[in-house]
């Protein structure tokens, strides 16, 4: 059992009580960053002259080697070490000798393994925030081909007014995009150095926390040791926004579960991104929406999961926020594999125009605007409403549209109604007349189109 600490103890630590304690199995993931961390760190304690110039050299070489031989798989990350920390440290002092022992000058496992995580983090913000920019452009390229393509919009699940396929893509785009900003507001408010803090009360060694941070892109060091080695609050924040990205895709992926049923037929999934029946040959599953739907209640999981591990601890470090890693792991693991399967799934996508401009013309999605057509005419807009329900009443005994009727017909209900009636109520008028922004009129909506591209076009271009 290979452990940073010992010299107190008599003993060695129960196998089962070792087995309990070790993080190996799940923290070697945090390998690359604890390298990055140990690299900065050895740098710095040259520069402040706590060690010399050739010790840093053979710890650079040293870790730089172990690094390699990892990525290279020619050496392993094997169980008998308590953590990666100890992985590393070990085998830097059994291939360079006595200079590995002062790589850890000046530092305690608590803010090294709160530099990993914040590391690693910070990269998967990174990772995360390009696969909702993947997603925001398939978004965007639908509504730049579908700003005519009519549909009715919903409310309760019952249609309600017409739209467009461009304006209702237009919604999720709006999702997805503060999804985005709130990646980047995490990045900006994480983006601080633990490193130096030691096991809660900093170092009695001059170490230089503003440098160790410049050289791994972090803003400053934390200004407060105690809650360096405490802070868990960037993860919470994380698995919070991940859980709100797995919302808007449960959503969005209901929708699609809804729109590829054989009563609706608005959508057809790609083949490859469908599954079939063992039993049922006719059978076409939107599985992929439905995997992403459930998978939601995970990401969920991690969140109330570090939240109730975070609720009663004192400060400083205590050994439960060992907890916060499998769950975002996982959780981080979960969100990205579904951006980039739903992504895939709704960029093959095909739309059935003619079936949604159907759907719409045939469920009263007009009679707002009906409405609104009386009271142009005078009529008192609780009247016009009165009047445009016995209308639609009447429609549903007659098994038709309001746009079928005759004029006849429609003077019996009204004698305000005339001939004009039938354009004012086209899906067409509909849609056009609504031009302020944010609706559907395509001049409203190609100003949209606009912000939303330039917004695209800048964070794709941004440097990192």
């Amino acid at each position: 059992m290979a452990q940073l600490w010992g010299g107190r103890f008599t003993k060695e630590t129960d196998e089962l009580v070792y087995r309990f304690n070790a993080s190996i199995l799940f923290d070697k993931k945090l390998f690359e960053q604890d390298i990055e961390g140990s690299i900065a760190h050895v740098v710095m304690l040259e520069k402040q002259g706590i060690i010399t110039c050739e010790e840093k050299d053979a710890i650079v070489k040293g870790l730089t080697g172990i690094r390699f031989d990892v990525e290279q798989g020619n050496l392993a990350i094997t169980e008998e070490y308590e953590d990666i920390h100890s992985f590393v440290e070990a085998k830097l002092i059994e291939r360079i000798g006595d200079a590995g022992k002062k790589m850890h000058t000046g530092r305690s496992r608590n803010d090294q393994v709160a530099l990993d995580m914040k590391l690693y983090v910070r990269g998967e913000v990174l990772k995360v925030s390009d696969c909702l920019v993947n997603l925001l452009e398939t978004v965007l390229t639908i509504m730049e081909n579908n700003l005519t393509t009519y549909m009715p919009g919903f409310t309760h699940l019952q249609k309600a007014q017409p739209t467009t396929l461009a304006h209702h893509m237009g919604a999720y785009f709006e999702m997805f995009k503060r999804d985005f900003l709130r990646l980047s507001d995490i990045y900006k408010r994480m983006n601080y150095c633990p490193l130096g803090a030691g096991a809660f009360a900093g170092t009695t060694y001059p170490l230089d926390r503003a440098y160790t941070a410049s050289l791994m892109g972090f803003e400053g060091p934390t200004l407060n040791s105690m809650d360096s080695v405490a802070d868990r609050d960037y993860i919470i924040e994380f698995l919070s926004a991940l859980s709100t990205i797995m919302m808007h895709l449960s959503r969005f992926s209901e929708e699609v579960i809804i729109w590829n049923s054989n009563e609706y037929r608005f959508i057809e999934i790609d083949d490859g991104f469908s599954t079939g029946s063992s039993i049922m040959p006719q059978k076409k599953n939107p599985d992929i929406a439905e995997l992403v739907r459930g998978k939601t209640g995970r990401v969920y999981g991690a969140l109330v999961s570090i939240l109730t591990t975070m609720k009663g601890l004192p400060l400083a470090y205590n050994k439960d926020m060992q907890e916060d890693k499998e769950v975002t792991f996982d959780a981080i693991e979960t969100v990205k594999n579904c951006l980039a399967l739903f992504d895939g799934m709704l960029s093959t996508m095909k739309f059935n125009s003619q079936v949604m401009e159907k759907s719409a013309m045939n469920g009263f999605t007009n009679a707002t605007d009906a409405a609104d057509y009386l009271v142009g005419r005078g009529v008192p807009f609780r009247d016009a409403h009165g009047i445009i329900g016995r209308l639609v009443l009447y429609c549903m005994e007659k098994n038709t549209c309001i746009e079928a009727l005759s004029l006849q017909e429609l003077k019996e209900i009204s004698p305000v109604f005339d001939a004009d009636l039938y354009e004012a109520v086209s899906l067409k008028t509909c849609v056009e007349k609504r031009l302020t922004i944010g609706g559907p009129g395509q001049e409203a909506m190609k100003q949209t189109i606009r912000i939303n591209r330039d917004f695209l076009d800048y964070y794709k271009t941004k440097e990192r």
